[in-house]
Formats: structure tokens, C-alpha cells, sequence
């Protein structure tokens, strides 16, 4: 097998609402998801070698830990005998911030699952894909199809063709926030259900909200700052927290729109990481 490339692209939570925890103890979520071109790249070749080799670099790359999603994907992909004792060489350039609420890691894992089945490396039926993602993170089924998807509160993962093209301005502070932290210090649930047809509408999108918001801005206080100045920008739509955060996503109808309030946002706030983006 000659080397591959494949781009894991980030996801974003357009809302996203927590009902309750399951008898696993995680999180029952409901929330609408989407796709951006914003994308990690990701080298893959056949080794030689007697284990998987795994090199992380890019902007994003610092703090990475061994054990991580992508080589807990190959260990278990190893124990099944799946791969069939074929080792691998990946590279995979971080483009993505970590700790953003943007799912890098998770999406790599479920790029790389997607680039095995696709190539029939390794063979599965649909559940058995579905419980390998489940088994390396919650986010990971998420991205084994990049499309805007309904994720519902008994994990069900809906795939939908409403579908909104939108512009994004992503603003992260220079610190992240910790995804277990935040969950822990939700006190009160919703119970909201999505009924409407047509959620991903941008009237219906404008409505909703993002449930972590009011924890991670108490635990992190800066990140009110960050939102107040995204929700003034011209021609904004909405301003939503993706994720635990601690990026912000500001929606846009144009490119033109995003790129104008982009220079106006770095004209009063240059300490942060920001991308234009748009959904794919």
C-alpha cells in the first residue's frame, strides 16, 4: 500500500443540551452537529516495524499524550486481530486546537477507522463498527460520516439532509477547558427534545443553545468577554460555545461577512486564536 491522505475534519455542536446520565454514567445528550473544512491532515503508510508508529506535529501538536485516541483505536483494532499484524506509520498534522470543544482527537480516530473499512483493511458489519467508536469515545461514531447529524439522548446518532451553509468565525482563548471538569459541575438538566423539522434552519438555529455555556464561562470568567465581543460583530446570526469549549463559534450567512467581522474582531482583540471556516 502506497501512502494515503485523509483529512479529519473538526465538528461543531450548533446546540447542544443535557437531559440527564445514563446507567454508564455518562451524559445523556441532545444536541444538532455539524462539519467544518477546517481539518487535521493525516499521513498513513504500511510498516515494517514490530509496532505502530504514531507522530503527531503541526501548530497543535504540544502535549499530545501517548495514549490517546488514535493509538488506543490501533491497540484495540490489535487485540481483535483485525489488522491482521500489518503495523502502520501515521502523521498527522494538528490544525485543529485541542481542548476546543472541536473533537480533533476524537475525529482522527474515527477518520482512520473510516480509511481501514474504506480501503477493506479490516471488515465489520454497521453495530460492530458503531461499538469499536463507542469503546475509543463518545465523540468518535460522530465522525465516521461528515455530515450534519441529530444526536439524540440515548445515543443514537441520526443522519440527516438538512443541511445550511454557513460561514464561521471560530475565536479560542489560549487556554482550553478541561471536557470532564465542565460535565462534572453541570448541576441542573434540560428537558427539551428537538420536535421541529427543519432544526437546522437558521431561525430555528438562533433559539438554541448550548447547555455547558453557563458552566464553562462561571469556570472560566474570560470567556464571557469572548462572547459578548463575537455577539457584537456586524452581520452576525448567533454566537454558540461548540462543545465544553472553550472555543466560540459567530455564524454567518456569507463569506464576505465572516471575513469583515473577522478584521473587526482582531481590531479589538488580537490574544486569540481565531479561522474562518465554513460547513461542508
Amino acid at each position: 500500500m502506497n501512502e494515503s491522505k485523509i483529512k479529519s475534519h473538526a465538528k461543531i455542536n450548533l446546540s447542544l443540551y443535557v437531559l440527564g446520565k445514563l446507567k454508564s454514567k455518562l451524559h445523556k445528550i441532545e444536541s444538532l452537529i455539524t462539519f467544518i473544512d477546517l481539518h487535521d491532515e493525516i499521513t498513513i503508510k504500511k510498516s515494517n516495524r514490530k509496532f505502530h508508529s504514531i507522530k503527531f506535529y503541526g501548530k497543535f501538536s504540544k502535549g499530545i499524550p501517548k495514549n490517546n485516541s488514535i493509538s488506543n483505536l490501533l491497540k484495540f483494532l490489535d487485540n481483535k486481530k483485525l489488522l491482521k499484524e500489518q503495523k502502520y506509520s501515521l502523521f498527522i498534522k494538528k490544525n485543529i486546537p485541542q481542548k476546543s470543544g472541536m473533537g480533533g482527537g476524537s475525529m482522527n480516530a474515527a477518520s482512520i477507522l473510516k480509511y481501514f473499512l474504506k480501503k477493506k483493511i479490516i471488515k465489520l458489519k454497521k453495530n460492530e463498527v458503531e461499538k469499536v467508536a463507542d469503546f475509543i469515545g463518545s465523540d468518535v461514531k460522530l465522525g465516521l460520516e461528515n455530515r450534519s447529524l441529530i444526536l439524540s439522548a440515548n445515543g443514537k446518532v441520526q443522519r440527516t439532509k438538512q443541511y445550511k451553509k454557513l460561514h464561521v468565525l471560530i475565536a479560542k482563548p489560549n487556554f482550553g477547558c478541561s471536557t470532564k471538569v465542565i460535565y462534572n459541575s453541570l448541576k441542573n438538566y434540560s428537558n427539551l427534545s428537538f420536535r421541529e423539522k427543519n432544526n437546522f434552519r437558521i431561525k430555528n438555529l438562533k433559539i438554541l443553545r448550548n447547555d455547558l455555556e453557563i458552566v464553562a464561562i462561571k469556570k472560566y470568567p474570560p470567556l464571557l468577554k469572548l462572547k459578548k465581543t463575537l455577539n457584537y460583530l456586524p452581520n452576525i446570526n448567533f454566537v454558540r460555545m461548540t462543545g465544553s469549549g472553550s472555543a466560540f463559534v459567530a455564524y454567518f450567512i456569507s463569506k464576505n461577512a465572516a471575513i469583515n467581522a473577522s478584521k473587526v474582531f482582531k481590531s479589538k482583540s488580537n490574544n486569540y486564536w481565531t479561522a474562518i471556516s465554513k460547513t461542508i
